[in-house]
């Protein structure tokens, strides 16, 4: 069959031996909202999916809450070892199959030899080598499976995509990634997550290699040896790396989720144009109040602000539904306050976000620097509660609030479902296997206490009983409504407990020992 050519326009075109299509006048609109690049069809478009719920059937659950209106005081949790959260179920409500016994240990020497001569023609010619990528297929090891799927999140050739999933097959049986061509890289990066498949040393180097060719800005995050990153759960979201300087009001010349910096705000009164049943998400620093409008971040998903007197910055994983806060400017002195942005990066579909000073990556979920000179200093981000309400609840719960403009001041217009539902039926990238505890895409409000604990607490079934009249109160924590979401606090003052909402696969995947509290029925 001789050579099989590189189809890939995004590597050709970042190594300057190809085009690929001008991005659209609005770069982060079209990558949110375009159902499939036609230059990867093994895997889903953009990193930006809609929040909205998926179908009660999408995941079998084993919820240990209930929507109880008892006035009494709820107090009981759930840890994740009581239940069988650690089954291996998928997203999509099957079991995956048993693992299979794993080398350990470094590869061998021809195996070695043959991942060196795929990526020295790689980066070399700009081409996936046939004969060469045989090679690789024909080893054993099984952890060689972690570079196939990261060459099939790339490739764009049927052909490859067959010949890749041959072997995927054979290596890691039909039953766990059988089905259309087209979903082959997402089930197969699945079984792999769900069965914890340790990578081989040095897996990182190889993965560079051909993440580098795809956007050069990517680079910096592979270098720090000693970076606390899970490469294996890293993949591409379809996007490139904002890398615009902090202000910067023109689009990303290749398409990326463009920050919103600085925006523009206005008062309540002049907020009449978004409708009072849409959702907001709001923060409340030192007594000012702002409202983040969803459309917006849905296009933004990341946005540095300055509110009460402090720097935050505030990122929005719309395939999580989780929105954060986090203090920038608390950093040691000495050190330049972090400027965030949106990498183009995934990790377990999660947005992976990162500093635009020193190239320091951040775990999303945590705030914690996981690579670069901001890991090296010990950062770790101090979190404010974000607050998911309507925005008519929201201004009659904070009449003083503030709203971002309706052009978000850069004088263009925002479509009110930019998303159009994209992951309604559940996460479009790989999530490995799933904590059955409650559905998958079911709203929480996470916490974190000082000592490391976590608590996550069911979004309906907490407001049903505070409606009711009844407390929700857990491992010290209470619940009570701001505007029509909910916020956290310590029972014994009142002081407030950062918190944020999130689908519950999120939350319970990064936070995979949280207790879940439950309404006693």
């Amino acid at each position: 069959m001789g050579r099989l050519v590189v189809a890939l326009a995004l590597i050709l075109a970042s190594c300057g031996g190809g085009t690929t299509p001008e991005p659209p006048e609005e770069a982060a609109e079209a990558a949110t909202t375009s159902p499939a690049p036609t230059t990867s069809p093994s895997g889903p478009a953009a990193e930006t999916t809609s929040t909205a719920a998926s179908p009660a059937e999408t995941t079998p659950t084993t919820s240990a809450v209930t929507t109880s209106t008892s006035v009494e005081s709820t107090s009981d949790t759930t840890p994740a070892e009581e239940t069988d959260s650690v089954s291996l179920v998928s997203s999509e409500g099957y079991t995956f199959p048993a693992p299979p016994e794993f080398p350990e240990g470094r590869i061998s020497t021809q195996l070695r030899h043959d991942l060196n001569a795929f990526f020295d023609i790689l980066e070399h010619e700009r081409r996936f080598a046939h004969m060469e990528l045989l090679s690789l297929t024909n080893h054993d090891d099984i952890r060689v499976a972690w570079v196939l799927t990261d060459i099939l999140r790339f490739a764009n050739s049927l052909e490859l995509i067959e010949l890749i999933g041959a072997r995927l097959q054979e290596m890691l049986g039909a039953e766990g990634i059988a089905g259309d061509p087209i979903d082959l890289w997402k089930r197969a990066t699945n079984l792999l997550i769900a069965w914890d498949l340790p990578a081989f040393p040095d897996y990182p180097k190889f993965k560079k290699r051909i993440f580098v060719l795809v956007e050069q800005g990517w680079e910096p995050f592979f270098n720090d040896p000693e970076a606390t990153i899970d490469w294996r759960w890293v993949s591409w979201g379809g996007v490139f790396i904002d890398n615009r300087p902090l202000g910067a009001t023109f689009p990303c010349p290749r398409g990326c989720i463009p920050s919103l910096d600085d925006p523009v705000v206005t008062p309540a009164s002049e907020g009449d144009w978004y409708p009072d049943d849409r959702v907001v998400f709001g923060v409340t620093i030192n007594g000012e109040s702002r409202a983040y409008p969803k459309h917006q971040m849905e296009i933004h998903e990341m946005v540095n602000d300055t509110l009460g007197g402090r720097r935050i910055g505030m990122p929005y994983c719309t395939l999580c539904g989780s929105a954060q806060a986090y203090f920038t400017d608390g950093v040691p002195e000495g050190i330049e306050v972090p400027v965030l942005r949106t990498s183009g990066l995934l990790s377990r579909s999660n947005k992976v976000m990162y500093d635009l000073n020193t190239s320091s990556v951040f775990d999303t979920f945590t705030g914690e620097a996981v690579s670069g000179p901001l890991r090296e200093a010990g950062i770790r981000l101090e979190q404010a509660t974000v607050v998911s309400s309507t925005w008519g609840a929201w201004k009659e719960a904070h009449p003083d609030t503030t709203i971002l403009a309706e052009d978000g001041g850069l004088g263009r217009s925002y479509p009110f479902d930019p998303l159009r539902g994209r992951d309604d039926q559940g996460p479009i990238f790989p999530v490995g296997d799933v904590d059955t505890r409650l559905g998958v895409q079911d709203l929480v409000v996470g916490v974190e206490l000082q000592d490391g604990r976590t608590i996550a607490f069911s979004r309906e079934a907490a407001l049903a009983v505070i409606d009711s009249g009844g407390e929700v109160t857990a491992e010290g924590v209470r619940l009570i409504k701001d505007g029509d979401g909910l916020r956290a606090i310590a029972v014994s003052d009142g002081s407030e407990i950062p918190s944020h909402q999130a689908f519950w696969f999120a939350w319970s995947q990064f936070r995979p020992d949280t207790r879940l509290w439950s309404s006693p029925g």
